[in-house]
């Protein structure tokens, strides 16, 4: 007597969601340490075998045969490639909701309220995976924050191809985060190489953050926005773009301490020097960056016509994170002055290392 094919479909789905849903389980036990999240991927397991007790389990062990199965023969280059646990979570999900539609549908054929139980496991999966990966990504994000040390701001550039190929070179190499800063552009190109922008930074694991315009940061789904003392507050700024990170210009102890109080991610401490980028009246030199390193906590980038000439200055007071603009626009070579900047903050081998494992 032939096999039923709907059995074999029935079990092999099943497998991947099992799979999938023990994956999303191990980040939520492992990664976050939430016992209520990994619970209900446990009990979202458990009621996939509850539910497929509708049906003959050793018809479904009798229609397993992979070896013959020519879906194991097909493979993408991407299925092999996660830039992060975020991507893993994401990457679970999708196989987990699809596998649980597939069994909704062939169950149907066999038995209706086997297909009407995991419906509903599969919508308290679209609930408990989307928690998931959101709180993954935020966490990933805050550890990239937590461990970058150069800090770009570009323009829009000349054209679209241009901005992506600077990018591109800069976050593939020794730059940690981007902000996109251009004041005479319009909104609509924004938001074009802001989308652009983080795209490639997100596939290379560095941050792309959006200066002053909250509301162009959420269109773009860029990490964050940066605002300045004359910007949004970090309150209203965290209406717009949620948990999305939050940075603050700051020129005293007194505006770090207030952006600390007020719930922003990082900070800026400047101007340091002069600069041909912005102009200013007063600069707060280097006794800032001194009083930031002895109390702020959060991450702090020092900004302000800092380049090759006098990052020393900044390194010996204690700051190994800066925030530059003229040092790569103007160089014949970013990238190698980006790395000389990075050497500098970190030491040259830490550098080399730090290549070697980007390679």
């Amino acid at each position: 007597m032939t096999q039923n094919p709907v059995y074999r479909i029935l079990d092999a789905s099943a497998n991947r969601a099992a799979e999938g849903l023990r994956t999303m389980e191990e980040i939520a036990r492992f990664v976050l340490d939430d016992g209520d999240l990994t619970a209900e991927f446990k009990n979202q397991r458990h009621g996939l075998v509850s539910a497929l007790k509708r049906v003959s389990r050793r018809s479904l062990l009798r229609s397993r045969n992979t070896g013959e199965d020519v879906g194991t023969e097909i493979s993408e280059t991407l299925e092999y490639v996660r830039t992060d646990l975020a991507h893993v979570v994401a990457a679970a999900a999708a196989r987990t909701q699809q596998s649980f539609r597939v069994l909704e549908e062939y169950a149907k054929t066999l038995n209706p309220q086997m297909s009407a139980d995991l419906e509903q496991i599969r919508y308290r999966c679209y609930t408990a995976s989307a928690d998931l990966e959101l709180r993954v990504a935020k966490q990933a994000v805050s550890g990239r924050l937590e461990t970058a040390n150069l800090y770009a701001l570009v323009s829009c550039g000349s054209s679209h191809a241009d901005f992506l190929a600077k990018v591109e070179q800069l976050l593939d190499g020794p730059v940690d985060i981007i902000q996109l800063r251009d004041r005479d552009a319009d909104d609509r190109t924004l938001i074009s190489r802001a989308r652009a922008g983080t795209e490639i930074a997100r596939r290379l694991g560095k941050l792309f953050i959006m200066n002053d315009r909250a509301d162009l940061a959420m269109a773009a789904d860029t990490d964050g926005v940066h605002v300045g003392q004359q910007e949004l507050s970090v309150a209203d700024a965290r209406k717009i773009v949620g948990d999305r990170m939050i940075g603050v210009s700051t020129h005293s102890i007194e505006q770090a301490r207030d952006a600390v109080t007020d719930g922003a991610d990082y900070i800026g401490c400047g101007p340091v020097f002069s600069s041909k980028t912005k102009c200013f009246t007063e600069f707060v030199g280097t006794k800032f960056l001194v009083e930031v390193v002895n109390e702020i906590r959060i991450p702090a980038f020092a900004i302000g016509g800092i380049d090759l000439s006098n990052v020393d200055q900044v390194v010996e007071t204690g700051m190994r994170r800066i925030a530059v603009t003229g040092a790569l626009r103007d160089s014949e070579d970013p990238v190698r002055a980006a790395k000389q900047l990075k050497a500098a903050l970190l030491g040259a081998d830490a550098v080399e290392d730090e290549t070697k494992r980007s390679d």
